[in-house]
Formats: structure tokens, sequence, C-alpha cells
């Protein structure tokens, strides 16, 4: 399976079945994939394990198809189960050094991070998200926005794959990709589209123009 990081496409999704117009899961993966995502990230806060697990076994057969990535947020055991690509992990989960003994050297980590500090502690991820630039509604513990100060910084100083996320839209993704962002994560604005590959079509041409 495709090794995809940040950096290596420019769009990362990710699902919220609260945000996603009470369209069934499969039919927003599927309308996401067939319109070029690469990277697609199972993020689900409610559910029980068991449907969890379920629902990314089935998301792994269908990015296994469309050769793209798979990640889980949070849930190393899920991830392990479904198979996924990736797994990727907070501030306050367990140090990647020990996530790493889980997984072994196949499986992706992402990081997220929030500051220049936890961005230089991150040696051991694959990848780490910078942000968030602005405020969302998405998470229910998001920290403040770090806006594009910590992105510059991040730009000039780390050496690591990154996407950004955090309150990107049409309206700014362009801005975010001006500041150096080659990838950028949206959870409402690709979940919550009426017209989910027109949307995508958008996006990127805002983040060209």
């Amino acid at each position: 399976m495709p090794k995809i990081l940040p950096g290596q496409t420019d769009l990362y999704a990710l699902t919220d079945s609260r945000l996603s117009r009470g369209r069934p899961l499969e039919e927003v993966a599927d309308k996401l994939l067939s319109s070029g995502i690469h990277i697609l990230q199972y993020r689900e806060k409610r559910l029980p394990a068991g449907k969890m697990l379920e629902e990314c076994r089935m998301l792994r057969e269908m990015t296994r198809k469309a050769n793209a990535c798979f990640i889980v947020n949070d849930h190393i055991d899920i991830a392990m189960l479904a198979g996924a690509d990736g797994v990727h992990i907070g501030q306050d989960d367990l140090p990647v050094e020990e996530v790493r003994r889980l997984v072994g050297p196949d499986i992706i980590i992402g990081l997220s991070t929030h500051s220049p500090e936890q961005a230089r502690a991150a040696a051991g991820a694959d990848y780490i998200g910078v942000g968030p630039i602005f405020a969302t509604q998405t998470k229910e513990d998001v920290v403040d926005p770090v806006g594009f100060e910590y992105l510059d910084w991040v730009v000039a100083n780390i050496d690591l794959p990154f996407v950004a996320i955090g309150g990107i839209k049409e309206h700014n993704i362009g801005e975010v990709a001006a500041h150096g962002a080659k990838c950028c994560a949206l959870v409402s604005e690709l979940v919550g589209a009426p017209d989910i590959a027109e949307k995508v079509r958008k996006l990127r041409k805002a983040m060209r123009s």
C-alpha cells in the first residue's frame, strides 16, 4: 500500500459523521476517494469501539482499492486490527516512541503539534499536524488557534512533512498555501459539502491561486 505523506498530496480528508449531512460513511468516503483524495483519516469520537472497527475495516478496503492512504485517529488498537496505513495521535496520547513499539516500523505515525517546542520534540513521527490555524468547532478539546506565526516557523525550521489543520475553508485555504502549507486537512468543508467532488475541485483551485 502507498505510504503517502502530507507534502506528497494536497488535501487530507477527515471523517465526521455529525457533519456529513446524514449521509452514510461509505457514501461520503466513496465521493472523497473518487474525487482524488489520497489521504483519508477516520475520526469518530462517539461510537462504540466495535462499530469503529467495523467502519475502519470498510474504509481500509475502500482506500486499498483507491490506492489511498488510510489513517486512524487516536485508536492505535483499531488502526492495527483494521490494517490501517497509519495512526494519528495527539499531545495527550501515548508518546511517539511507545506507539512505535506497538505498531512496528512500517505504520505511519502522525502527531498533532501546536508550538515550536512540540514540533522539536516530534522525533520518531512520520509527519506532524500544524494547527489549529484558525478557530474550529469540529473538535471538543481544541486548543486556541496558532495562526500563521507557528505555521511560518514550521516551514522555516522543521524538515518533517506536515499538514496544516484547523478551520481551513475554501475562502482561506489559498492564504494557508501561500504561507508554505503544501497539504491542508479539512473536515466539515469536505464531508459537509453538498457536492464533494465540486468542493475538492474548488479547494485545489484555491490552493493553486
